[in-house]
């Protein structure tokens, strides 16, 4: 009787997707173009992890070296204390962009939706999205102005004030806090357009009732639009949590200039592997730590939506 009433139940699904798929002929043609890019793009090159586990040369090609097995994965576990701390550092870094770049861009959406003058509005929107456009390089030369030892506005500043000044670039234990800051400072207008698109459509009879009511300004934030942005919060994080094991080697690169000496806190995997494999034309490395730093990905996310849904099934991506 269980395996009839799940052929019954198969084909009244099988039915209704049919059913669905004439009614919604045009919306399903609509999705075709994203449908293949999808496939063409991130599903067909996936076939190109089996060189995580070849051997590689140019002349043989991907499918033609000879197989390695693991042994890809043994340069970059081969000195663990290296690689431990690449992988501590990323993971740290990635928790203070996901946690302060948050905050911050929550802040910033609801200051920006307080504001009622529209010319003002839409001028500080447009300023603070402006360092989104700009490079790393071009960002990593502008930090360079304000924290150079000699000549550096940050320096010169304290040393009008009787201190000593601070050589950034060669103490490595300022530069997480450097990087953070940097990352919100130049995606802080980027990551705020949603949470702004999000406020803007929440229906204002609530902040009407709560005006009558008396309700203070910092009153309805608290207790009508954090609430309501709690669930587009917790989805953000967690499709951020997924890059927590991956960093973004153009920003290390750009801001530190490569400094050896700033590597204690500031290598990550990407700029391990770089270092390490890339220099060498090891692609086989690379692709392998690339491996190790997806599956550590997914098992976060996994982890973290399995959580988040056990507070609230709301709030589950899936």
């Amino acid at each position: 009787m269980a395996t009839i009433s799940k052929k019954m139940t198969r084909a009244m699904k099988a039915r209704e997707w049919k059913r669905d798929f004439r009614t919604n002929k045009a919306l399903y043609l609509f999705l075709l173009p994203g449908l293949v890019f999808l496939i063409m793009f991130c599903y067909i090159p996936m076939a190109g992890l089996v060189i995580v586990f070849k051997n590689y040369n140019f002349r043989d090609g991907i499918f033609g070296s000879p197989w390695a097995g693991f042994d890809n994965f043994e340069f970059f576990f081969y000195s663990f204390e290296k690689a431990a701390r690449a992988t501590f550092n990323t993971i740290f870094l990635n928790i203070n962009f996901i946690i302060f770049g948050t905050i911050f861009a929550v802040f910033t959406a609801i200051v920006i939706n307080e504001v009622r003058g529209n010319v003002f509005k839409k001028s500080v929107q447009s300023s603070i999205f402006l360092p989104y456009f700009l490079s790393w390089t071009v960002l990593g030369g502008i930090l360079m102005t304000i924290l150079d030892y000699r000549t550096g506005t940050f320096n010169s500043l304290i040393g009008s004030l009787g201190m000593s000044p601070i050589d950034f670039y060669k103490e490595a234990e300022y530069w997480p806090a450097i990087l953070t800051i940097s990352n919100i400072w130049k995606g802080i207008g980027y990551n705020s357009i949603v949470y702004i698109a999000v406020i803007t459509g929440f229906d204002p009879s609530y902040y009407e009732a709560a005006v009558v009511d008396g309700a203070t300004r910092m009153q309805r934030i608290f207790r009508i639009t954090l609430p309501m942005l709690k669930p587009t919060i917790v989805m953000l994080t967690l499709l951020s949590v997924g890059r927590i094991f991956f960093g973004d080697l153009t920003m290390i690169l750009g801001l530190t200039k490569g400094s050896p000496l700033l590597l204690p806190t500031t290598e990550t995997i990407d700029l391990f592997v770089y270092r390490s494999a890339m220099q060498s034309g090891q692609f086989s490395y690379a692709s392998a730590v690339a491996l190790y730093q997806s599956i550590c990905g997914f098992i976060i996310v996994i982890a973290a939506n399995f959580f988040a849904g056990r507070f609230d099934k709301d709030y589950k991506i899936f």
